[in-house]
C-alpha cells in the first residue's frame, strides 16, 4: 500500500479543502447548515482573507471554475480585475520605471475579489451576505492565531511599515513583537465587512438584490472613494523611489467580474477545463496535448523518463504562454491553433533524450511569435524586496486555495491571489491593501501582454475542473505562482494517468521548472534548472546526465494542492489537502 500522510477523505454529504483549515471548518459548518457548494466557498474565500494575509486579500483577485448541477455545464467566473484606464506604457516610463515594480501602488490592478465572490453567490449560492460572511467578521474582530510564516513576513518588512507604511504598522504591528500563535485582531478590516452587509440589508431585502447592493457599495461607494483617495499618495516601492497609484473611483465602478465559457481538452477518457488566456490556465491544456503522443502512461511513475517528458513539455507551454498569452479582448490570441492536436504533435517532436535549455515558443498557424523585450528591473537593495522571483523566504507573495464539492452534484474550485500584506500599504480605515498584478504586464507595446487601461493582465491563478466521461469528477488548484500549472498538472497526471488515489497524488515527491521567465518582477529565468523534493536512488542522477541543472529541495516543500472530487456512480464524494506547510485541510462528512 502506497505511504500517504493522510487518508483521502471519502464522504456522501460534502466536502470541503482548502489551504488553512479554519477556511475549511467554516466552509463545511455551511455545509452543515444548509448551504450549497458556493455558499461554502465564499464563505471560506473571506476567511482565507483574514487568516491568510500574507497570500490574499480583499484587494486581490479570484478566477473561479465551477459545476453547477441545476446548470449541466464547466463555467468560469473572472475576478481578476483590470489595469487603472489611466495605465500606459508612457505613462510607466514619464515616472523614470523600465518595468512596472512588484510592490506599491503602481502595480494595483482594480480589486476583481469581491466582485468574484459576489458573482458566485447571487448566481450560485442560496445564502445571504451576511451569513456567508460572519466566520470571515468573527475572526477579524475577535482574532485568530498567527501562522509562523505570518510572523516571519512581518518580520522582513518591519522597517519598511515604520518608514514608509504607516498605515500597514498601524494594523500589524500596533502590539509590538508578534509569536506564532498569537491571537491577532483586524479591526478595520471587521468594520469594512460590517459596513459592506449593513449597506446590502439597508439597500434591499432579496438576497440578490442584497448581493448586488454589497457590489454597488464595494465598487461605487466608500471602498472606491478610499482606494482613489489612497492612490493619490505617493508609497515607497520595490524601485527604491515612492509613487503614486493609477487607480481611481471610476476604474472600480466600472469593473463586473466576467462569466465565461472555459477552455477544454480531452486527455483519454477525460476532459479538463481551464480559465482562458487572460490566465496562465491554457499551458496545463497544452502540456496535455504535448504528453499524449510522448505516451507518458508508458514511462514509470517518477521516473527520470517520466520527470523528464513532464519537465521538457512544460518548457515548450511555457514559452509559448510568455509569447502568446493576453487578454483576448485586447490581443489575437491563436488559441485554436495553439490547442490543435497538429501543433502539439509538431511541437512534441522538439522533444529529445536531452534537456532543453532554449525559450522555444512556436508559430501556431505560422504566425511569427515575439517574446517580449523587457528592461533591466531597478530592484533597491536591502532586507524586503517584494514579490515572486525577487523575494527571499517568508516575504514572497502567493496565494490560497479553496475547493467544494456537495451532495447535490456541485464543484467549485477558487485560487484567490494578491492584495498581501508585504506588497503594498494598507488602505487606511479599510483594513486591507491593494494588489500588485500590473507587474505581470510588459512594455514591449508589441507584445499581446502589454499594459493598456482596462485590460486584463495574463494571471497566473489557475483553478482546474476535470471531467470523465463527461460527467464532472475533480475540482483543484493549488498557490505557487508559475509552478501552479505544474505542480497541478503532476498531481492531475498521478491521479489519471497512473491511478493514485487524491491523497496519494497529493503526497507524492514533487519538482518543477524555473526555466522560463518568471511572470513576477524582476522576471527572472534560470535555463535548465528543476527543482525537485527527493526521488528514488538514481533519478536525480539520470536527470542530471540528460542535461537538467537539479537544485534538490526539502521534502515535503514543493506544492499546496487542494482537490475535490465525485464518483457521479455511487455520489460517494472525496477529498484531499497538502501537508506541506503544515496548514492545508480537508474536511468532509
Amino acid at each position: 500500500m502506497e505511504f500517504t500522510t493522510r487518508p483521502e477523505l471519502k464522504a456522501t454529504f460534502g466536502v470541503v479543502s482548502s489551504t488553512h483549515w479554519l477556511a475549511s471548518q467554516c466552509g463545511m459548518a455551511v455545509l452543515e447548515r444548509g448551504g450549497n457548494a458556493f455558499d461554502a466557498a465564499v464563505a471560506a474565500g473571506f476567511v482565507l482573507q483574514v487568516v491568510e494575509p500574507h497570500l490574499n486579500g480583499l484587494g486581490g483577485e479570484v478566477p473561479i471554475i465551477l459545476w453547477d448541477a441545476t446548470r449541466g455545464k464547466p463555467e468560469v467566473i473572472c475576478g481578476q480585475g483590470p489595469a487603472p484606464s489611466s495605465a500606459t506604457i508612457d505613462r510607466i516610463h514619464e515616472m523614470g520605471l523600465g518595468e512596472v515594480p512588484g510592490t506599491g501602488l503602481v502595480a494595483a490592478c482594480v480589486p476583481g475579489a469581491f466582485g468574484g465572490w459576489m458573482t458566485l453567490l447571487r448566481d450560485h449560492g442560496t445564502w445571504r451576505l451576511a451569513e456567508v460572511m460572519q466566520f470571515a467578521i468573527g475572526y477579524a474582530e475577535s482574532g485568530y492565531p498567527l501562522l509562523p510564516r505570518i510572523v516571519d513576513t512581518i518580520e522582513m518588512v518591519e522597517p519598511l511599515f515604520r518608514e514608509h507604511w504607516p498605515s500597514s504598522a498601524a494594523v500589524y504591528l500596533e502590539h509590538g513583537p508578534l509569536r506564532a500563535g498569537q491571537r491577532l485582531r483586524n479591526r478595520d478590516l471587521a468594520a469594512t465587512y460590517r459596513r459592506l452587509v449593513h449597506d446590502a440589508e439597508s439597500s434591499a431585502s432579496g438576497r440578490e438584490e442584497q448581493v448586488e447592493a454589497a457590489r454597488r457599495s464595494f465598487y461605487s461607494g466608500f471602498v472606491a472613494q478610499a482606494v482613489e483617495s489612497h492612490c493619490r499618495n505617493e508609497f515607497m516601492d520595490s524601485s527604491g523611489t515612492a509613487h503614486r497609484g493609477l487607480l481611481n473611483a471610476g476604474d472600480l465602478a466600472a469593473f463586473e467580474a466576467r462569466r465565461e465559457a472555459p477552455l477544454t481538452v480531452d486527455f483519454n477518457e477525460w476532459t479538463v477545463a481551464k480559465c482562458r488566456p487572460w490566465s496562465q490556465g491554457p499551458v496545463f491544456l497544452q502540456q496535455l496535448r504535448l504528453l499524449r503522443p510522448l505516451d507518458i502512461g508508458a514511462t514509470d511513475f517518477l521516473s527520470a523518463a517520466h520527470i523528464h517528458l513532464v519537465i521538457e513539455c512544460a518548457k515548450l507551454a511555457f514559452a509559448d504562454r510568455e509569447a502568446w498569452y493576453g487578454d483576448p479582448d485586447f490581443a489575437r490570441v491563436p488559441l485554436d491553433e495553439l490547442l490543435s492536436r497538429g501543433y502539439a504533435d509538431e511541437r512534441s517532436r522538439l522533444v529529445t533524450d536531452m534537456a532543453s535549455l532554449e525559450l522555444r515558443p512556436g508559430r501556431p498557424g505560422g504566425i511569427e511569435q515575439r517574446l517580449p523585450r523587457r528592461a533591466a528591473q531597478k530592484v533597491s537593495p536591502g532586507h524586503w524586496t517584494g514579490t515572486g522571483s525577487q523575494s527571499l523566504g517568508a516575504v514572497r507573495g502567493d496565494t490560497v486555495h479553496v475547493a467544494v464539492a456537495d451532495r447535490h452534484g456541485n464543484l467549485v474550485a477558487c485560487t484567490p491571489s494578491g492584495g498581501w500584506l508585504q506588497s503594498s500599504p494598507v488602505v487606511p480605515g479599510l483594513g486591507f491593501c491593494l494588489g500588485t498584478r500590473a507587474q505581470m504586464f510588459n512594455l514591449d507595446p508589441e507584445h499581446p501582454n502589454h499594459l493598456e487601461g482596462g485590460k486584463r493582465p495574463r494571471t497566473t491563478l489557475s483553478p482546474s475542473l476535470a471531467l470523465r466521461d463527461g460527467a464532472p469528477r475533480l475540482a483543484f488548484g493549488t498557490p505557487g505562482g508559475d509552478q501552479q500549472d505544474q505542480w497541478t498538472l503532476e498531481f492531475f497526471l498521478a491521479h489519471a494517468v497512473f491511478g493514485h488515489d487524491l491523497q496519494a497524488a497529493i503526497d507524492a515527491p514533487m519538482f518543477h521548472t524555473t526555466h522560463f521567465p518568471s511572470s513576477f518582477a524582476p522576471h527572472e529565468a534560470n535555463p535548465g534548472r528543476v527543482h525537485s523534493e527527493p526521488m528514488a536512488p538514481g533519478v536525480l542522477e539520470e536527470l542530471r546526465r540528460r542535461g537538467h541543472e537539479i537544485v534538490e529541495a526539502q521534502a515535503w516543500s514543493l506544492g499546496r494542492t487542494c482537490a475535490v472530487g465525485v464518483d457521479p456512480e455511487t455520489g460517494i464524494l472525496a477529498a484531499a489537502a497538502n501537508p506541506r506547510g503544515g496548514q492545508a485541510y480537508a474536511v468532509g462528512r
